[in-house]
């Protein structure tokens, strides 16, 4: 019994055309790639943007590759001088800064001991 060759090939699949499942299945993909991936990703660009435009003399900054220093100061075209120890500085640019660290504001009565003033001990 051997089917002959007419009869195999009229056996194909559905005919391709326009499938609206799949269309909406795409759209939600892309949609849910976009806010779990697009949306994240250009608001963090956009908040460090704002970071580096905000960078002045005094701040202390954290470089990409880990140096913790103050800015000393701001040179054109995106570079800064960062002062990593007392009298050493190093230029790096504005771009390859990760973190703007917060300023702590000294005590008034710093007098440079460790001892806080505050805490009163008895007799």
């Amino acid at each position: 019994m051997l089917i002959s060759q007419a009869f195999a090939q009229d056996a194909g699949g559905a005919a391709p055309g326009f499938d609206p499942v799949f269309l909406v299945m795409m759209v939600g993909m892309f949609a849910v790639f976009w806010f779990l991936v697009i949306r994240p990703q250009s608001k963090r660009a956009k908040e460090h943007t704002a970071m580096l435009n905000a960078i002045k003399r005094g701040d202390q900054v954290v470089t990409n590759g880990g140096i913790i220093g103050r800015v000393a100061r701001l040179e054109g075209d995106g570079v800064l001088i960062v002062e990593i120890a007392p009298e050493v500085k190093v230029k790096v640019r504005q771009s390859m800064i990760s973190t703007l660290v917060t300023k702590s504001d000294p005590r008034p009565d710093d007098n440079g001991d460790d001892k806080d003033s505050s805490v009163k001990k008895d007799g």
